[in-house]
């Protein structure tokens, strides 16, 4: 329950755009990770592990964006970054399911746990860049997650996932918004480290 209701707190204010986004991401998955190590869950182990790693990297970026500029730039990705993106994500899928089926020990269910695994991996890495088509892989990685929670006997998480699917379409919208904003210099188009 900790861990999921710091992740919620850490999506609220990757919304809001603050850079304390990232330590919370972190905590949760560290969290997360010492609640699921009591269930045959590899998928969901490795998903927090991925939100530990890419929190790291991410709250690295964020904050050299920062300091380099006092701001980093919401946007959209590119045509070639989203192509690159969805086919790093197509193949990671491919590679980490081949070896769930490879090695049946390893997950029960071995695409939805690649594909939560490596989508994972995707939506983190499209927030570190301030792209957002971050919200658009969490939704993906949410419509897999949600149903493989509740029948991995994690109610709590489901139900948790179940709001994050909510939030993320909330967020989807004020970042996509903050791109729409007139005068973008001055607009809320940044990710400002200060913001709460």
């Amino acid at each position: 329950m900790t861990g999921n209701l710091l992740g919620l707190a850490a999506l609220a204010l990757g919304w809001r755009r603050s850079v304390w986004s990232w330590p919370l991401q972190l905590l949760s998955g560290v969290v997360l990770i010492a609640a699921y190590l009591n269930g045959h869950v590899p998928g969901l182990i490795g998903k927090q592990l991925i939100v530990i790693a890419a929190a790291g990297w991410g709250w690295t970026q964020w904050r050299r964006g920062r300091r380099d500029t006092g701001e980093i730039a919401v946007r959209f990705a590119s045509w070639t970054e989203r192509a690159v993106l969805a086919g790093a994500t197509a193949l990671g899928t491919l590679a980490l399911a081949w070896l769930f089926l490879a090695n049946p020990s390893l997950s029960w269910n071995p695409w939805g746990d690649a594909y939560i695994f490596v989508g994972t991996l995707a939506a983190m890495y499209a927030q570190a860049r301030g792209w957002l088509e971050f919200w658009f892989a969490w939704i993906a990685v949410d419509v897999v997650g949600v149903p493989l929670a509740f029948n991995s006997g994690y109610a709590f998480s489901g139900l948790t996932y179940s709001i994050y699917f909510v939030l993320v379409l909330l967020g989807l919208r004020g970042w996509w918004l903050s791109t729409r904003a007139p005068h973008p210099a001055a607009s809320t188009n940044v990710l400002q480290g200060a913001s709460a």
